[in-house]
């Protein structure tokens, strides 16, 4: 194995144990002292791929951002209906929550938390821009309520986030048809 492959391993180790110990313990609870030795590294390891805590978290959800809106974007076709359209990254979406568990619920609290520092919110942001755009383009065809993406957002993609914590808490489970059930009432949710 070549010193990049080892180093990737260890990158990748340092990622999954700060999405495992920010899922079940919180930012705050997540001391790099513990992120290394879940990762199997040594402390001082981290800092030759990440400066500090902040940096970490920020490059994490930066890394798990990036997956999300590759899965999110899969197969979508800016030339279909803005129904379609909607129909098949909301579905992407969903899939994604319910596969990477794991990755949607960091996503999640980094969702809900000041700790992503504002410029890595914002990059993150960027992600989304193929949904922003089929929303504006709702729009201006008057398909799409004209309201705040945050609006949209909430109303139609958010709830998928409840939907896997209560299939991950055993009380739902999510079958084909109840994701068809979702999505339709996330599309009446933000159509006119």
């Amino acid at each position: 194995m070549s010193k990049v492959e080892k180093s990737q391993i260890k990158r990748e180790a340092l990622v999954r144990a700060t999405i495992n110990l920010v899922n079940s313990h919180g930012f705050h609870a997540a001391p790099m002292s513990k992120i290394a030795k879940l990762a199997a590294v040594s402390p001082g390891t981290i800092y030759l791929y990440f400066e500090n805590k902040q940096d970490l978290v920020d490059k994490v959800y930066l890394d798990v951002k990036t997956a999300f809106s590759e899965f999110a974007f899969k197969d979508y076709d800016e030339k279909v209906s803005v129904e379609k359209g909607f129909e098949k990254i909301w579905k992407n979406i969903a899939v994604f929550k319910l596969r990477e568990v794991e990755k949607a619920m960091f996503l999640s609290q980094c969702d809900n938390t000041p700790i992503i520092d504002d410029s890595s919110r914002q990059e993150g942001l960027k992600h989304l821009q193929p949904l922003l755009n089929l929303w504006e383009l709702g729009k201006k065809e008057g398909l799409i309520k004209p309201v705040s993406p945050y609006m949209l957002y909430a109303f139609s993609i958010y709830p998928v986030a409840f939907l896997m914590n209560m299939q991950q808490q055993g009380l739902y489970k999510l079958t084909p048809e109840h994701i068809d059930e979702a999505y339709k009432m996330a599309w009446n949710s933000i159509k006119i």
